[in-house]
């Protein structure tokens, strides 16, 4: 028998999957999130993940997207032998239509991350495509599809390496994941793909992305053969080296390790590992024919009863328009701040124009004298919004102009997400500067302290313009000071000693 799936319905189930994982949590991740929240020590890893919480509730309940990075989408099809669609477009075309109809979507327009030729010119898309289609035949009358969002701050911390045979895949991954920094946000998860070839294992480690978190089922259950055994180890080995929530040192660093295999050359062992972040996103659903897919929102009750607000009582106000650089200096590693004043934005390509700028003697179009930078590309507002979801981007990536910027510009302090590398470090120590570090994966909270919002230069950047925000208590923490302590070392290096002295006494669930 064959299955007819109509050309509409392909096209309007991507488009309500994109809208859909945009401001929905999967169920198991927020009840594996809410478990190390209770369980955490660490004041600025439970802070940290109170945000992620609190953030994720909100995005349900107002339906606006979980992170600022609305992702490049993956879709994974298994398509029965005995379907057909009823259309003349590729599957390609398909799944891009969806994508831009979702991302589109004006009641919760979606931010436009992809990139048209990624060499040179690396123009925006305007719509998100295209998206990337892996496609499986098998036997069958049912199109079953994944659908993902992944953001490029865990993307970006892709791991990949061809271990000799007799290798330990676990040795490899406990060296790994302290070079990939805080960037990718945990807590998350990891993906491994173990075999095949280099593209094979790439392609499992995402498709294990894919899976529920069962950590804590597992736990209880126990093992029942050698991969459950191994994800199990891994579990508790990553965590015991205290890198915790957004790098701050704690006792969660992975909800969950996944791991996929597949049979492999005499000589090979490629492994493949791929984070998923704070902003985990996707949903799993069949098309039978019989329309487009309807998809259930998670009940409410799965989320914890966790509602962050500023705590006025341990958090230092700072006026942002009289802000000096003898304050900046005075602020101390693991100080939390609230923000309020005007700021300025830039990303990337924000930096990478003002320094041609400089380089050619052209005056910048903005002043940066004694003022705030906060690495961020914004979701579009609706409604009565001054500016959708607005959480920090990536700082690593700015480590380069660092220098420059504070040198050049007047600037004294700096807002991102992750650690800042020795580059940038040196920068600030040189300069008596500062970084601040905003929750990644808390976009939308962080979006309801921005009361004014307006593009104040290089317009044609989108979501990479400068900025000027106006904000009220924006809640951050100076993770590097003017003397060039970060908390993203002292942090994960204390916790890593106590879970050490603590693994008999911490449940692991």
């Amino acid at each position: 028998m064959t299955t007819l799936i109509k050309e509409d319905d392909f096209i309007q189930s991507i488009a309500d999957a994109v809208q859909f994982i945009s401001y929905y949590h999967p169920a198991d991740y927020i009840q594996h999130l809410a478990r190390a929240y209770e369980r955490e020590q660490n004041p600025a890893a439970k802070d940290a993940i109170a945000q992620i919480l609190t953030n994720s509730r909100m995005c349900a309940e107002g339906k606006r997207p979980i992170c600022q990075d609305t992702g490049i989408v993956n879709v994974f099809l298994k398509i029965g032998m005995n379907v057909r669609f009823d259309t003349q477009r590729s599957i390609q075309e398909l799944c891009d239509e969806g994508v831009r109809r979702g991302y589109l979507n004006p009641d919760n327009p979606l931010r436009a991350s992809v990139l048209a030729d990624p060499l040179f010119t690396r123009k925006n898309t305007r719509d998100n495509t295209p998206c990337i289609v892996s496609v499986e035949l098998v036997q069958g009358d049912r199109v079953d599809v994944q659908v993902a969002a992944k953001g490029g701050g865990s993307e970006n911390k892709t791991k990949f390496v061809m271990l000799n045979p007799s290798d330990s895949l676990v040795d490899w991954v406990l060296k790994t994941v302290p070079t990939m920094g805080a960037g990718w946000c945990p807590p998350g998860m990891l993906g491994i793909g173990v075999g095949g070839t280099a593209e094979k294992a790439m392609l499992m480690a995402k498709q294990a992305l894919m899976e529920d978190i069962d950590m804590f089922e597992l736990l209880q259950r126990g093992p029942q053969n050698k991969l459950e055994e191994l994800r199990i180890e891994l579990y508790e080995k990553v965590n015991a080296l205290g890198i915790g929530a957004q790098g701050l040192g704690g006792l969660t660093t992975v909800l969950d390790v996944k791991i996929n295999t597949f049979p492999t050359h005499a000589a090979s062992k490629p492994v493949a590992m791929i984070p998923n972040c704070a902003a985990t996103r996707h949903v799993h659903f069949e098309l039978d024919g019989s329309g487009p897919a309807v998809l259930t929102p998670p009940a409410m009750s799965n989320w914890p009863d966790v509602q962050w607000a500023p705590d006025y009582n341990k958090s230092t106000q700072v006026n942002l328009d009289t802000l000096t650089p003898e304050e900046v200096a005075s602020w101390k590693p693991g100080q939390t701040l609230l923000l309020s004043g005007k700021m300025l934005t830039g990303r990337d390509a924000a930096h990478k124009r003002i320094q041609d700028m400089l380089e050619a003697g052209e005056p910048l179009p903005v002043d940066f004298t004694n003022r705030i930078i906060y690495y961020v590309g914004p979701v579009d507002p609706v409604r009565d919004e001054v500016v959708g979801p607005a959480g920090p981007t990536t700082a690593t990536r700015m480590d380069k102009f660092t220098g420059m910027m504070l040198e050049k510009t007047g600037l004294i302090a700096m807002v991102g997400k992750a650690e800042r590398g020795p580059v940038a470090i040196d920068a600030i120590r040189q300069h008596k500067s500062a970084y601040l570090m905003a929750v990644g994966g808390a976009a939308y909270l962080v979006s309801k302290a921005i009361r004014n919002a307006r593009v104040v230069a290089f317009e044609d950047l989108g979501m990479e313009a400068i900025y000027e925000f106006e904000v009220k208590d924006m809640p951050v923490t100076v993770a590097v000071d003017a003397s060039g302590e970060s908390v993203h070392e002292t942090g994960p290096a204390k916790w890593k000693a106590r879970i050490t002295e603590m693994i008999p006494l911490v449940p692991v669930n």
